[in-house]
């Protein structure tokens, strides 16, 4: 065989390594970006969502593409990732209830968050409020842990729905002060507020996204923040450890998370670009007003996050015993 032919020979024999090469370090992303949000639209994972996805779009030059898809307490649209491409364009917003309290909640969930979802980032955290009816009587922590401990029946309290954040919020309060309280769960956190300020329940926790409007209207009366600072635009409002309780610390900590297996590198990158969108000045002070933390970290620091907070909340649900199946 001729020098040249041996030359065509090794360069054709070469070429599939060479484009696979190439395929594999391609720029991520190269197409639409699909992002899904458990929840349905307006609420404060979804307002996260679309305010970070606008922004991220017009920075990688290509779609991000929101699709609300709410039930089975987030689970439906949790399964969803798990069964797409591992190539990290199919994301999922996932709060502490996904990726952290399902698993001890539920005995037989169709998902195992460990195992099928990679983290990518945490978005951003929002803090828990204690409110009140402003005509309950209630005027402070010290009020609400005397009549609880006062009513033979116990006490009612609403939430946004039983396993969510709010839900776990006034258990972990509950379980801290040894309180007697009977929980009343709703759907969605607007209906649960609404029955707060009619007085149909005198008590629940609310994260500022939800509560704002409730709260700035005089329609609830806020006696404490479940953060470990005061929260800017509730400078007079307590924290619980300034009020004694410093255990009680809880908030919807809502992250990115996307397939398992999906290569280290397009995580890397998609953390990047997520990040950035995130810090973008307007979108970071848009978080800001509408009651959001934002925070922005590394997977391995989200990763972490999420084994402290299982181990956490797991050891106060198993202690309590509740299950929702």
């Amino acid at each position: 065989m001729s020098v040249l032919k041996k030359m065509v020979a090794v360069a054709l024999v070469s070429l599939p390594m060479v484009m696979g090469a190439t395929a594999a370090n391609a720029e991520y992303p190269e197409k639409a970006i699909r992002w899904l949000v458990p929840y349905p639209a307006g609420g404060g994972s979804d307002f996260l969502a679309r305010s970070i996805g606008d922004a991220l779009a017009k920075q990688v030059g290509q779609s991000v593409v929101i699709e609300n898809k709410p039930g089975g307490n987030t689970s439906i649209a949790a399964n969803d990732v798990t069964r797409a491409e591992p190539d990290g364009y199919t994301v999922l917003s996932a709060d502490n209830g996904t990726l952290v309290f399902n698993p001890a909640l539920y005995k037989d969930l169709s998902y195992d968050p460990n195992k099928e979802l990679a983290p990518v980032t945490l978005l951003g955290s929002f803090p828990m409020i204690l409110v009140v009816n402003p005509d309950s009587g209630l005027n402070s922590v010290k009020d609400v842990i005397a009549r609880a401990r006062d009513q033979k029946n116990g006490m009612n309290y609403a939430s946004a729905g039983a396993g969510s954040p709010h839900h776990l919020a006034m258990e972990l309060f509950k379980a801290e002060l040894d309180l007697n309280m009977v929980h009343v769960p709703y759907k969605g956190a607007s209906p649960s507020l609404t029955d707060v300020a009619g007085g149909q329940v005198p008590i629940m926790m609310v994260d500022l996204a939800a509560g704002a409007g409730f709260i700035k209207g005089g329609k609830v009366k806020p006696l404490a923040v479940a953060n470990p600072e005061r929260l800017a635009q509730l400078p007079d409002v307590p924290t619980f450890a300034e009020l004694g309780y410093p255990g009680i610390v809880a908030a919807a900590q809502v992250g990115l998370v996307t397939t398992a297996g999906t290569p280290k590198e397009t995580i890397a990158a998609l953390n990047k670009d997520v990040v950035a969108a995130l810090n973008q000045p307007e979108v970071h002070q848009r978080l800001v007003d509408f009651g959001i933390q934002p925070v922005g970290n590394t997977p391995e620091e989200y990763a972490a996050l999420l084994k402290s907070e299982t181990e956490r909340w797991h050891k106060l649900i198993k202690e309590l015993g509740i299950r929702l199946d």
